[in-house]
């Protein structure tokens, strides 16, 4: 029974084979078949490995959700070169919440405003890269993926003592305030703080001294990541007037980045830029310096790092060997059929009279009796 029963299964399977075999008697091979096997063959390999290399490769995916965090601390990196004494300006942040100012963390160091050679290559490269971020915004995926390596960004520093006077100032370190609109703002004298507001004490700096021409080396929101290249890290703004005004207006967007790499939590931001002349006589009103004011936006990017899964590779796959084959069959097909039918008119028109009539010859007149000699 048991016999019985394993051969009706077998036969069953044998009726359910989707794939029957055709005996080798009843296969023809021809040139044009092989020719055509190998070229499908060839592209189902190339395509094959262009497919692997897809699926090898990863992208950037964006998402967008409301951010109902705003008790927490929004950290602002500075790192500011101004072409005056550091005794002569002074940086303070004037929060628009609490209309508080904040300027402690921030670090006044006398530095040297012309940059050395490898500065400068340093600077001219990252512009290249910054005119190219405008071009083609898709290369800041490019950036998520292999820059947050931990490749530093940062103005490299000199590499030999000069002797030239330090008549520069860099402002340099780190703040925190409230997620809210604020002015970030360097202008003559030191800020202080009075019941009625803040002021800078400027009594005592002569206005022939006023030199805003400053350099932005790096500055961004939330935490320092190595690698991001921000929208104003390597701006340089000459001027040769002593009273000028340069205003950045900003807008913040929380990021949060997950790649393969690393996971963090940074801001994006826009910038517009704006400068002009501080003429009172002719109705430019205002106070020489660099101001940034930002504001952060309620919406918050998450931007994470997407891989193809296997089983869409395997697919892909499929569907890429299956489709060749089948195409190049189904041609190869319909040439031999149009050759056929081309090669069949050919030879109904010429040669097929010409059988008819020596066929109708051999009936009519029959081939001569060879003679037999007689013995």
């Amino acid at each position: 029974m048991r016999r019985l029963s394993k051969k009706k299964a077998l036969s069953l399977v044998r009726e359910l084979d989707a794939f029957p075999k055709v005996s080798e008697s009843y296969v023809e091979t021809s040139a044009s078949g092989g020719t055509v096997s190998l070229i499908a063959f060839s592209a189902m390999a190339l395509l094959a490995v262009l497919e692997f290399f897809v699926y090898r490769d990863t992208w950037m995916k964006y998402e967008y959700t409301v951010d109902k965090d705003f008790s927490s601390k929004l950290r602002i990196n500075i790192d500011i070169t101004v072409a005056m004494k550091c005794q002569h300006v002074g940086a303070d942040i004037l929060d628009m919440a609490e209309t508080m100012i904040t300027s402690s963390g921030l670090k006044y160091e006398p530095v040297i405003f012309d940059l050395t050679p490898q500065q400068r290559l340093w600077q001219r490269t990252l512009q290249l890269i910054q005119s190219r971020l405008r071009e083609e915004h898709a290369l800041q995926e490019v950036l998520y993926k292999t820059l947050l390596k931990g490749v530093p960004t940062a103005l490299p520093p000199r590499e030999d003592a000069s002797v030239q006077p330090l008549s520069a100032c860099r402002i340099h370190g780190h703040v925190y305030v409230n997620k809210v609109a604020g002015n970030l703002h360097i202008t003559v004298g030191k800020p202080f703080q009075h019941p009625q507001g803040h002021a800078h004490i400027a009594a005592f700096v002569s206005h022939d001294t006023y030199n805003f021409s400053h350099r932005i080396d790096h500055l961004s929101f939330g935490e320092e990541i190595p690698g991001i290249i921000n929208p104003l890290d390597g701006t340089e703004k000459i001027t040769f007037n002593n009273n000028q005004m340069f205003q950045y207006f900003i807008t913040v967007v929380p990021t949060r980045v997950n790649t393969y790499q690393i996971s963090a939590d940074t801001h994006q931001f826009s910038v517009t830029e704006r400068e002009r002349v501080i003429n009172h006589a002719a109705g430019s009103h205002g106070v020489s310096g660099v101001f940034v004011k930002y504001d952060t936006s309620s919406l918050t990017v998450t931007v994470s790092e997407q891989h193809m899964p296997l089983w869409q590779f395997l697919v892909r796959l499929c569907g890429i060997i299956g489709g060749i084959f089948s195409t190049t069959g189904m041609l190869h097909g319909l040439v031999g059929f149009c050759f056929n039918i081309i090669c069949c008119r050919f030879k109904l028109g010429v040669y097929r009279p010409i059988e008819l009539h020596n066929q109708t010859n051999n009936h009519q007149i029959p081939p001569p009796a060879e003679d037999v000699p007689h013995e």
